[in-house]
């Protein structure tokens, strides 16, 4: 797919982050866009900052890890927008803690969200996509889909989830007319790490340290992370890693499988949490 325009696009988690910047980078596209996330306030905040964009928006109020609600939104883009071009999976939520720290409660949430929200994505828009001459799926895992660090059982486990997920669906949808791609961003200065939440059994003082850790690290934009994103849709990339520390924490990964967090760990000054 070379042009975009007039391609409708679902977004999920497009109150902030990525998900905005991926709204206003499509819509400069001519894309129209169906935008979804559980935040109220913020999806019509960015709604606003698109009037004038000369495209359709819609908004829609969704917890992407309920089932049922995520059907009922495919049938409302569906009256609202006549057909679906592209849904980006990309909702998402942080968890911190050790794996002794966090609860079998704090994994479920954590995972309805991140891997079931993009599962039923998938699920529910495939068929719509299916009807279309070309059609795409692009789905946000995370360079934590790509290496596993301490203290980040939980979200490494939905990313790598999501990515084994995307890579087999995009397997089975070879030589069809659906695009599939996975995303691996690195650092993205998004409010992720300071909306998530810590383990059950974690010390509360984590959050504060990892939001700091985050942010000192995160060092791409959202507008540059959704240029990137949709300059690889265009291009056909199946496999799309987001910042020149994603692409670095990939190279070291295949090279040194093994040992590679004797590498990274010291590299990002990744101490003990503990106190």
């Amino acid at each position: 797919m070379r042009d975009l325009k007039n391609s409708v696009a679902v977004i999920t988690g497009a109150a902030g982050g990525i998900g905005h910047a991926l709204a206003q980078r499509l819509a400069g596209e001519g894309v129209h866009l169906a935008l979804v996330d559980i935040d109220e306030p913020g999806l019509l905040k960015v709604e606003r900052d698109l009037a004038g964009a000369g495209v359709l928006v819609s908004t829609h109020v969704v917890d992407v890890g309920d089932a049922g609600r995520m059907e009922e939104l495919a049938s409302e883009v569906l009256r609202r927008h006549g057909r679906v071009n592209i849904v980006i999976n990309n909702a998402g939520v942080a968890l911190f803690g050790d794996v002794e720290e966090v609860s079998i409660a704090d994994l479920e949430w954590l995972m309805k969200i991140n891997f079931w929200g993009t599962v039923h994505g998938v699920k529910h828009f495939l068929p719509l996509l299916r009807q279309q001459e070309r059609a795409i799926i692009v789905n946000i895992s995370s360079v934590f889909g790509i290496i596993a660090p301490p203290g980040q059982a939980a979200y490494a486990a939905s990313k790598f989830a999501v990515r084994g997920f995307t890579e087999a669906l995009r397997h089975e949808l070879a030589g069809t007319t659906v695009q599939v791609s996975t995303v691996h961003p690195g650092g993205i200065m998004t409010g992720i790490a300071r909306r998530g939440r810590i383990g059950a059994a974690a010390d509360p003082s984590i959050l504060e340290k990892e939001s700091e850790r985050f942010e000192r690290l995160a060092r791409t934009t959202p507008a540059r992370a959704a240029d990137r994103i949709v300059r690889g849709m265009l291009r056909g990339e199946t496999r799309i890693l987001v910042g020149p520390d994603a692409r670095l924490l990939d190279l070291i990964q295949r090279l040194v499988p093994q040992r590679y967090w004797r590498i990274i760990g010291p590299m990002v000054d990744w101490k003990s949490r503990r106190p």
